[in-house]
């Protein structure tokens, strides 16, 4: 098995270019997720993802839009 990397991904509009942030630590990519929400979730186009990725195998953990937070990728 590979190693895994956690990251944050955000996008200022759904589907437009993205800033994404890469940490080792689960917990740092937890917390910067969390306070990207904080920081953005004003904007209604905002879109900010949890992923993990192992092997170039992204897994998207957690999804944040105006309409709230679901686990794994928005609908």
């Amino acid at each position: 098995m590979g190693t895994t990397k956690h990251l944050v991904r955000l996008q200022f509009e759904v589907n437009g270019p993205a800033v994404e942030g890469e940490w080792t630590s689960a917990a740092t990519a937890r917390d910067r997720y969390t306070e990207w929400v904080g920081l953005y979730s004003k904007n209604p186009d905002v879109v900010i993802r949890l992923i993990e990725e192992t092997d170039d195998r992204q897994r998207v953990l957690k999804t944040w839009t105006a309409q709230g937070e679901v686990d794994g990728p928005a609908s």
